[in-house]
C-alpha cells in the first residue's frame, strides 16, 4: 500500500484524535453522582445546561477561549451582535460568545477538511489552497447567513401575528384588565398559533414584575423584535403611559393601522406573481407548447425536404 492510498486515512486519524483530545480536555473527570452530591452541598455549582460530557457542554465550556478571537473590541459592535441575536430570538446572555466560539468551530472545521480534501484530491497547488480557502469562508461566514435568515424569518412572523394579537389585547384591556394582565392573557391564548409575539410579551411581563421601569421594558422589547412595528407600537405604549391617555384607544388605532398595512402588504405580492410568473413561462412551459405546436410541422416539413 503506497503513500497516496494511505494519506486520507492518516488524515481522518489525526482530525478524529484532535477531535478526542479537545473533548477529553472539556470533558468532566467527575462522576453524575459526585458532581450532585457537590451541588447538594454548594446550590451554587448546580447548571441548568445539558449533562456533563456532551457535546452543548462541551461548546460552553470552550466557548470563552473560542470567541476570544472574534470578540468585537468596542461597545458599539458588542451591542450590535446582541441585537442581531435576539432578532434571530436568542436573548441569553452568553448567545454572542456561544455564536462567534461556533463560528471558530466550523471555519476550523472546515479548513482541516478542505485542506485534507483539496490535498489528496488536487495536491499543494492553487486548488488546494482555493479548497482550502472557500472550504473555510464558508465555515467562518456561513452563521452570519444563517443567523440573517433566522432573525429574517422570526420578524416576518411577529409582523405578520401582531394584529392579531393587538386584537386580543384590545379585548382584554376594554374588558378591565390592566396592560400586564392584558400582556399575560395574550401569552397564554396565542401561544400555539403566534409563539414569536408570545415570547416577547411574556418577556415584557417578567421584567414589569421584576421592577424594571414601564419604558425602559417597552423600548427594549421594539428593539429586541427587530420589526418596525413593535417599535411603533412600543412608542405609543411609552406615549400614552406618559400623557395618561387611553391605552385602549391607542392600542385600537395601532391595531387598525397594521392590518390595513398587513393587508396591503398581501395586495402588493398578489400584484407580482404575474410578473414573477413570466420566468417559469419562459423556461418550462412555453418551450414545451412550441414542440407540442410546432412539432408536427417540423417533423412535416423536413420530410418533404428529404423527399425531394
Amino acid at each position: 500500500m503506497d503513500f497516496q492510498t494511505m494519506l486520507p486515512w492518516l488524515i481522518f486519524g489525526i482530525i478524529t484524535v484532535m477531535l478526542w483530545a479537545v473533548f477529553q480536555v472539556f470533558s468532566s473527570d467527575k462522576s453524575r453522582a459526585t458532581e450532585r452530591l457537590d451541588e447538594l452541598r454548594d446550590p451554587g455549582k448546580r447548571e441548568t445546561s445539558e449533562r456533563p460530557g456532551t457535546a452543548v457542554t462541551v461548546l460552553e465550556k470552550a466557548a470563552p477561549a473560542l470567541s476570544r478571537a472574534l470578540e468585537p473590541k468596542s461597545e458599539l459592535e458588542q451591542n450590535v451582535l446582541k441585537v442581531r441575536l435576539a432578532n434571530a430570538g436568542f436573548n441569553s446572555p452568553g448567545a454572542p460568545q456561544m455564536f462567534l466560539a461556533a463560528k471558530v468551530g466550523l471555519g476550523v472545521i472546515c479548513t482541516l477538511i478542505g485542506g485534507a480534501v483539496g490535498f489528496v484530491q488536487w495536491g499543494m497547488n492553487m486548488q488546494g489552497v482555493m479548497a482550502i480557502f472557500i472550504t473555510g469562508s464558508v465555515g467562518l461566514f456561513g452563521p452570519n447567513i444563517w443567523l440573517w435568515l433566522v432573525g429574517r424569518s422570526r420578524m416576518d412572523r411577529i409582523f405578520l401575528a401582531l394584529p392579531d394579537a393587538l386584537d386580543l389585547l384590545v379585548v382584554c384591556v376594554e374588558a378591565g384588565l390592566g396592560l400586564d394582565a392584558g400582556m399575560r392573557r395574550v401569552s397564554e391564548e396565542l401561544a400555539d398559533s403566534h409563539p414569536d409575539v408570545c415570547f416577547e410579551f411574556s418577556m415584557c411581563n417578567m421584567q414589569l414584575q421584576m421592577g424594571r421601569p414601564r419604558k425602559q421594558v417597552l423600548h427594549d422589547v421594539g428593539i429586541r423584535s427587530g420589526v418596525d412595528d413593535m417599535r411603533a407600537l412600543a412608542a405609543i405604549l411609552i406615549q400614552a403611559d406618559k400623557f395618561g391617555s387611553s391605552i385602549a384607544q391607542a392600542l385600537r388605532v395601532q391595531s387598525d393601522t397594521m392590518r390595513i398595512k398587513r393587508s396591503q402588504l398581501a395586495e402588493e405580492r398578489a400584484q407580482k406573481t404575474s410578473v414573477q410568473m413570466i420566468f417559469p413561462l419562459v423556461l418550462f412551459i412555453f418551450p414545451g407548447v412550441f414542440v407540442v405546436l410546432v412539432g408536427p410541422a417540423a417533423i412535416m416539413m423536413i420530410n418533404n425536404l428529404l423527399t425531394d
